[in-house]
């Protein structure tokens, strides 16, 4: 089976009743790209790739497509289903740009799982759950209002629950954490989010003005050196996430024992592969540790379910999908949900979800 044609796209997914604020800024709508690969033997898979505008990561939407398209002339004739080939072959025609690659990656997976009957988690070494565990991501808000969010949020059943805070007096976010733990204390575990917007005081502030309340910190200063410095004075684990790019970086990290955690991201580090790289990293060391991605549709979604349902319970920190941020679906049939809390593993073969090419539009690229 051999790649006969890549097609890429663009869609535009509007922010239901938004918009969602982080610490770098407000989030109106995000511009996903998708990648369609068709064989020589008439199987379609899927992948995508939906950076959160261009200054949450070094990625950019037209990046990504850009090197998609610096990519796939040289993708023509490869096999989707030698996983390890596909990689080596798009570093040689393109250095970095992991994000981009990760759609292929994503798509390839799904190719090779309808190529042998199979769901792409059956592939990754074997199903833990069926049922996936994931966690609601509150947006930077006033105290009040995000701790009554916190408790709707518990009571629907989510196990986790993660609170953005930065970019404003660090007297208002340590007042959301306190007051969030008013409201749902033990119920539910809490993560607290920088996105790298704390100082090192502000960060050791938080942790150090709230020792009585369990949350880990997640990515609190902008650079692994930052973290570094404050990490042993903080009454909290830390998870790092934005940071890390690529796996050199996680190995990087993991040697020098500078994160407790991780908050992984499916797209950043490359794909699934790279991902499944990392949560064996995770599982040799003990490590918890998210499997997310930034934002995107059905495709990612299923990807991160795929790869979530595969993590070793006691360490799986939860998968974060865009659905209950955005309207609609590409798959109006098998769109991946959160319900309760939790996700069920879409039904094979591949990823489980074909996208409604209608609801698409035509491609913005086609190679054959």
């Amino acid at each position: 089976m051999r790649i006969s044609e890549i097609s890429v796209y663009s869609y535009n997914l509007p922010v239901a009743n938004g918009p969602y604020r982080m610490s770098f800024g407000e989030i109106k709508d995000v511009d996903s790209t998708l990648v369609r690969i068709t064989t020589d033997s008439g199987l379609v898979g899927w992948g995508e790739t939906c950076p959160v505008g261009p200054v949450y990561q070094p990625h950019h939407a037209k990046g990504a497509r850009a090197a998609l398209m610096e990519m796939a002339p040289g993708l023509i004739g490869a096999d989707p289903t030698n996983l390890l080939g596909l990689h080596r072959r798009m570093d040689s025609l393109l250095n970095g740009h992991g994000y981009a690659k990760a759609a292929i990656d994503i798509a390839a997976h799904d190719l090779t799982g309808k190529h042998y009957g199979v769901r792409v988690a059956d592939l990754l070494g074997g199903v833990e759950t069926e049922r996936i565990p994931s966690y609601y991501a509150l947006s930077v808000g006033e105290p009040d209002q995000v701790a009554a969010q916190a408790a709707e949020r518990a009571a629907e059943g989510y196990p986790r629950l993660q609170l953005k805070v930065g970019n404003r007096p660090v007297e208002i976010d340590i007042e959301v954490i306190r007051k969030v733990w008013e409201r749902v204390g033990n119920k539910v575990r809490l993560a607290v989010d920088a996105n790298r917007s704390l100082t090192g005081r502000d960060a050791l502030r938080l942790s150090l003005e709230c020792p009585d309340i369990p949350f880990i910190i997640e990515q609190p200063c902008n650079t692994i050196e930052e973290i570094a410095r404050v990490r042993p004075q903080l009454n909290h684990a830390v998870y790092l996430d934005e940071v890390t790019e690529n796996l050199p970086t996680v190995l990087r990290v993991v040697g020098a024992n500078l994160a407790d955690g991780f908050g992984m991201k499916i797209t950043r580090i490359g794909g699934i592969r790279p991902m499944t790289v990392v949560r064996d990293i995770c599982e040799t060391l003990s490590l918890p540790h998210t499997v997310d991605d930034a934002w995107g549709g059905d495709i990612i979604a299923a990807a991160c379910a795929h790869v979530g349902a595969t993590v070793r319970p006691h360490l799986n920190e939860g998968v974060w999908i865009a659905q209950p941020y955005i309207d609609g679906h590409f798959d109006p049939e098998n769109g991946i949900k959160v319900v309760g809390g939790h996700i069920a593993l879409p039904e094979g073969p591949g990823l489980g979800v074909t996208p409604d090419e209608s609801v698409l539009g035509g491609p913005v690229a086609s190679y054959a």
